[in-house]
């Protein structure tokens, strides 16, 4: 029997060992996180959400917003708050090549090793510019970030204050289990009266592809499985 208890725990504990995320971190994090932890669990509380779920973000550079959104108990994500973006580069439409100054739109992925509790911009997380998609079409940079101090060379931008609860709720999520947290990047909501403004851009084709997406997440209430094929988004079942 003791055996049998022993060999239980060493295969827990080897399982554990598996599945533990190693999230970097810094006494700037450390401290940042613990400043806005209270808050932040009171206010999902009272929306009947949990501190440490799962959460999906969406960035709009007009009118210049980032939403967090949070997933239930119903494995739904719902709305939890909307943030500010301080600043961010060029104009509506992708990053195309390195030193564009321009900020990307698309579709992305954050896992624990693209944290950046060091950054010299405060609190950051890397994007993963440029993705597949990005990179079939020959696009270029690196360091595509999301981070505070409010100035943005590529970037998008937060005030301190903003990048702290935005970078605690993902380090919970990370250390609960999420593997990793989308990203959706866009102009603007593409709702199709808003999008048919812009039939005459160059850029009017790719939004349309994005759309998909988009309208995926908002009919779902889950961010859909994001792949590329043929050099397009394709869109499938749904995974956070």
């Amino acid at each position: 029997m003791k055996k049998t208890i022993s060999l239980f725990f060493i295969l827990t504990s080897l399982a554990l060992q598996t599945f533990a995320v190693d999230i970097p971190t810094s006494a700037r994090a450390e401290r940042s996180i613990a400043n806005v932890e209270p808050v932040l669990k009171k206010e999902l509380s009272d929306l009947g959400l949990k501190y440490g779920a799962a959460i999906f973000v969406r960035i709009f550079k007009d009118p210049g917003v980032l939403e967090v959104w949070v997933e239930a108990e119903d494995q739904s994500f719902k709305h939890f708050k909307s943030y500010d973006i301080c600043t961010f580069s060029g104009n509506l439409g992708p990053k195309l090549k390195e030193g564009d100054n321009q900020s990307p739109e698309g579709f992305y992925f954050v896992s624990a090793g693209r944290l950046n509790p060091w950054s010299s911009y405060h609190l950051s997380f890397n994007l993963g510019y440029p993705n597949e998609f990005d990179r079939v079409h020959g696009r270029t940079g690196s360091a595509l970030m999301v981070h505070g101090n409010c100035v943005s060379i590529g970037c998008y931008a937060m005030t301190d204050g903003y990048i702290n609860e935005i970078y605690a709720l993902a380090v919970a999520a990370l250390k609960s289990g999420q593997a990793y947290f989308r990203v959706h990047s866009f102009p603007f909501k593409l709702e199709t009266k808003a999008l048919s403004k812009y039939k005459a851009n160059q850029w009017y084709p790719f939004w349309l592809n994005l759309k998909e997406g988009y309208d995926y997440f908002n009919k779902h209430k889950k961010p859909p499985n994001v792949e590329v094929l043929n050099g397009t988004y394709v869109f499938g079942g749904l995974n956070i």
